[in-house]
């Protein structure tokens, strides 16, 4: 029923794609010389096709990001030119377009797939000439293999360093299971390690008292990768001779073509306007911040290595509350289990854990049931390790769809993580950012795994507008902030004892901490990509633009040696560019729907669960998002409530 993990062989991973595509061509070519023009002799089978490829490369890619090696490199680098060319030359078949032209049918799902189709052709360039075409293909190779260079560039860079201390004067402070993971005992003495990698980068930043050494650290992070600025500046220029090939001003306008945002004016105008609304109070904020680091360390000048160290301290001052309190109870398999059977509950669906191969021992899986019958699987690989890729995502593998012979295809997913690993003296515990982390990944993944649409295209996370993709986890992940929530999995991982009262409370008091400094800062990082592709930029207009953005949203200068950008993996090796702002865009979304889900004594609303997956998860892609929230609600999201969601000016 689904497909096994497993690559046969590296070596020859290529030379199998190549075959497969090689077959596909045929198929293709097939269909196209046909006199068939129905959806299902066309369009059904082609779906077909990229389910096939999907199943057939999908783990290689995944296997690159979380068991990199030099193995999986080559041969994900070897198919890199294959994919681009195949996908070049179906985007650039003049005959199999003039076929789907002609498709007419009645079915609402299969139009909305008709729609995709005929548009995602005109934007591959299908009515260029054929000297545009050909350097259209070339585009499109070069982006491809620049966006994975982007990538190798940021995790070389990420694995390389390593910051050893030896006084333990400079690790008091920090929590015991990140003492743990950072401990290396030698033959001559005892000492603590420190990486790039987030668990434990960010360990240092916020607990670390030895402020050379934080400044060291995030030197040594937000330096990484300087042979990524030419990476930037060839991207950037591809990126724009691509718009301006397809009759585009830039590659923003090019980019809005597939989101739920109707102009560049309305996207600016949106964040400009959030930025305006947090201005006052993240003024007052960093005010405080820098005078409790002067009255506590005598600090003459609050500096970035500083902020989250000195955030940790106040908010422990303010709220007699820190994250080390929490850890001890957010064990990584009590979270997992609890997650689960909030997911349950709340969906009506059952997860039974299976024994399957996987890519490492610490990978779990569990198939999921609805009314009794198989409905999907999904993955987690949930703990740090050298050569994995940093961050969390989720990733879809097989999709629910009902294919050309009526066969009906289950779906599959991947949840990927960076939580601390287990040591020999403490399990794997959770900071409550980490709690809040899995449950937005397993909101994208329930988004896939809930997809009821027959067709693939339209099908789970499939054609959902980027701009309105987030809105499913950032939904779920508000719920990790309800006591009644996280009652149901926080127990002491010593002794069992449930989670205190006064602790869920001090959560849901500190949730909003700082929060107009995060606004502002997730402002900075979307106006930055939004206007960095409003027209070509290069070389030193890339430094200035993210300086002059920063008069506005960064209250505190980052030092003249910060590099942001170059590790800004989402916008130059993920699909986000033009698109950072989406995630502000699909908030909008998500805060007036947990205030409509929201009930103070269950958690959850659970007759809105229902209405909440039948109307959004179940339907994927296959309408817009904002039909399908206006179809649940009866009414259009209010953005007031994004603004109520942080207490901004409260």
């Amino acid at each position: 029923m689904f497909q096994t993990f497993a690559i046969n062989d590296l070596e020859t991973f290529p030379q199998q794609l190549e075959a497969m595509l090689n077959a596909h061509r045929e198929i293709i070519n097939t269909i196209t010389k046909s006199n068939e023009n129905s959806y299902e002799k066309v369009l059904k089978p082609l779906q077909d096709l990229d389910e096939e490829l999907e199943l057939f490369f999908t783990p290689l890619a995944h296997l690159n990001s979380v068991m990199n090696s030099p193995q999986t490199q080559k041969a994900y680098e070897a198919c890199i030119p294959l994919l681009s060319k195949f996908s070049s030359q179906m985007a650039q078949n003049v005959a199999l377009f003039k076929k789907i032209e002609q498709i007419q049918t009645d079915d609402e799902e299969a139009q909305r797939v008709l729609e995709h189709e005929r548009r995602d052709f005109v934007l591959s360039g299908i009515n260029l000439s054929e000297e545009s075409k050909k350097r259209m293909e070339e585009i499109v190779l070069q982006l491809s293999e620049l966006g994975n260079q982007f990538s190798q560039n940021l995790l070389n860079a990420t694995n390389a360093y390593e910051l050893i201390i030896e006084d333990e004067k400079d690790i008091a402070g920090l929590p015991k299971n990140d003492i743990d993971a950072a401990k290396e005992i030698t033959e001559e003495k005892t000492v603590y390690k420190f990486t790039l990698q987030i668990p434990s980068y960010l360990a240092y930043m916020t607990y670390g008292p030895n402020r050379k050494y934080r400044e060291m650290l995030y030197r040594a992070y937000n330096t990484r990768a300087p042979e990524n600025a030419e990476v930037i500046d060839r991207i950037l220029k591809l990126k724009n001779e691509k718009a301006q090939l397809l009759g585009f001003e830039n590659y923003a306008q090019y980019a809005l073509e597939k989101r739920d945002a109707p102009t560049q004016e309305s996207v600016i105008a949106f964040l400009e306007a959030l930025a305006l609304q947090s201005l006052p109070q993240a003024k007052k904020e960093i005010e405080e911040l820098a005078a409790f680091a002067k009255k506590t360390d005598g600090i003459e000048t609050l500096e970035s290595y500083d902020v989250a160290y000195y955030s940790e301290k106040l908010k422990k001052e303010k709220f007699d509350f820190d994250d080390m309190m929490l850890k001890p109870y957010f064990e990584q398999t009590n979270v997992l289990n609890g997650l689960l059977k909030i997911v349950t509950e709340l969906f009506d669906v059952v997860f039974k854990q299976v024994d399957v191969p996987v890519w490492h021992p610490c990978v779990k899986c569990f198939d999921i049931y609805e009314n009794d019958m198989l409905a999907g699987r999904i993955y987690f690989d949930l703990e740090a390790r050298k050569g994995k890729q940093g961050g969390a995502w989720m990733n879809d593998w097989e999709t629910y769809y009902i294919d050309a012979q009526g066969k009906k295809h289950l779906p599959s997913a991947f949840i990927v993580c960076n939580f601390s690993p287990s040591s020999e003296n403490t399990p794997s515990l959770l900071r409550h950012d980490d709690v809040v982390t899995f449950f937005h990944e397993m909101g994208h993944a329930i988004h896939h795994l809930f997809g009821k649409s027959k067709e693939r295209s339209v099908s789970g996370i499939n054609a959902v507008a980027w701009d309105a993709v987030e809105f499913p986890s950032q939904f779920l992940e508000n719920f990790a902030y309800e006591g009644t929530i996280l009652k149901r999995f926080a127990y002491h991982y010593e002794n069992r004892q449930p989670i205190e009262d006064v602790l869920l409370n001090k959560i849901k008091e500190t949730k909003n901490f700082q929060a107009a400094l995060g606004m502002l800062r997730q402002i900075e990082f979307a106006l930055f990509d939004f206007k960095l592709h409003q027209k070509l930029h290069q070389k030193d207009e890339i430094q200035e633009l993210l300086d002059t953005i920063r008069k506005t949203t960064a209250l505190l200068k980052p030092p003249s040696y910060n590099k942001f950008q170059h590790g800004f993996s989402h916008i130059f090796a993920g699909g986000y560019a033009a698109g950072y702002y989406s995630y502000k865009w699909a908030e909008v979304l998500s805060a007036d729907a947990f205030f409509e889900c929201l009930d103070e004594e269950e958690g959850f609303n659970k007759l809105q669960a229902r209405g909440y997956k039948e109307h959004i998860l179940s339907k994927g892609g296959s309408q817009e998002m904002s039909r399908l929230y206006e179809e649940w609600l009866g009414r259009k999201p209010d953005v007031a409530s994004l603004i109520k969601l942080y207490q901004i000016g409260a």
